[in-house]
């Protein structure tokens, strides 16, 4: 490797650590126990599913809790102030991330998955499976999106307002999206059902988060809590996914035993997707001449997803068992393989861009 090149893979290693780098395969094996368990302990899942306030799994909801928390903890809001030195990046950002992504996944799955598959997906689930795209696509980045802007050299700063500003619109954009496109699907979701799941999963953890980060800040110094806290409190999110994903698949065993074409069907449009949002921010940022180092984060977070809500927002909406809940896993499965790509893609067309 000469010395100009970039270390894309030394870059890889150190960047996202050994649960980032393997997450797929972390997932699969949280697929494989959650089968096990479901059709070998069957006790267990169906003990868990009596603890239930509202039709909402307490179990589930600390797990998912416990998921999002750390995330919403590390978001610095006074950030966002930033943005006033170069707006084109944050334009482009928000403006795929709510105006196009959600509805070019909504639809790309709505082609795949009840017209060219209709042979081979019950319609009933089909339309299951489609709610769990709407929600992933309604659901932009707000962790990972981290680790890929290290990966592409981008500035961590300005990710940084890119994902703060994410978060702010989450709050108000996420339940009118999410019910426009479930009502054009015809699925029939209550919309007191949807307000509670953004008060459980963003307004409460993004509340904590803030509260959490403003406190010990002031208390122990910034250094302390980037350094300190932080690190202690990062290895709680992929413990907690990983349970989530054993119990989801649990509950999601006979699904999964009956109809193992329906894994591969669904990421088709996933990632078909992915690369179609990338691409959208990435050449328009070229387009206007948009700094590489601010281009190439932007594009990462409308291509992945903040699947840890789309997660728990769909064993709310739809339950445990639901072809919702499956259809965002398979989101988790295909994410990072797909975005280490897109790394990729985004090093070495780096000379396309402005220095």
């Amino acid at each position: 490797m000469s010395a100009q090149q970039p270390a894309t893979d030394i870059s890889t290693a150190e960047g996202m650590g050994i649960f980032g780098r393997y997450l797929s395969i972390w997932v699969a094996l949280a697929i494989i126990a959650g089968v096990a368990l479901g059709q070998f302990a069957p006790s267990v899942p169906e003990t868990l599913a009596r603890f239930e306030y509202a039709q909402v799994s307490l179990p589930v909801a600390l797990l998912i809790w416990a998921m999002i928390f750390p995330m919403m903890a590390q978001i610095d809001f006074s950030a966002v102030a930033g943005v006033r030195k170069e707006p084109k990046g944050l334009i482009i950002t928000t403006t795929v991330n709510w105006l196009i992504k959600p509805f070019t996944m909504f639809a790309i799955a709505w082609f795949f998955l009840l017209v060219v598959f209709e042979p081979l997906i019950p319609a009933g689930l089909a339309r299951e499976y489609l709610a769990g795209a709407i929600l992933l696509g309604a659901a932009p980045c707000t962790a990972m999106v981290f680790v890929w802007s290290y990966l592409t050299r981008g500035d961590a700063a300005y990710t940084l307002v890119q994902v703060s500003l994410n978060d702010l619109i989450m709050l108000v954009a996420f339940a009118p999206i999410v019910m426009l496109l479930l009502g054009l699907s015809n699925i029939q979701v209550p919309w007191d059902t949807v307000l509670l799941s953004v008060v459980l999963y963003i307004v409460i953890p993004l509340t904590a988060g803030y509260l959490t980060r403003r406190i010990l800040i002031a208390r122990n110094g910034a250094n302390w809590y980037e350094q300190v806290f932080m690190k202690r409190l990062a290895p709680i999110t992929p413990a907690a996914l990983i349970v989530t994903l054993v119990l989801l698949f649990a509950f999601q065993g006979e699904v999964i035993l009956n109809n193992p074409l329906h894994i591969l069907l669904i990421a088709i449009p996933l990632i078909i997707q992915t690369f179609l949002v990338f691409f959208i921010a990435y050449r328009w940022a070229r387009h206007w001449k948009v700094r590489h180092c601010i281009a190439a984060p932007g594009a990462m977070i409308g291509a992945s997803n903040f699947f840890e809500l789309a997660v728990a927002a769909a064993i709310a909406l739809f339950g445990l068992q639901s072809g919702a809940a499956l259809a965002t896993v398979v989101g988790v499965l295909v994410e990072v393989p797909l975005m280490l790509i897109l790394v990729r893609i985004a090093n070495r067309t780096r000379h396309q861009f402005p220095a």
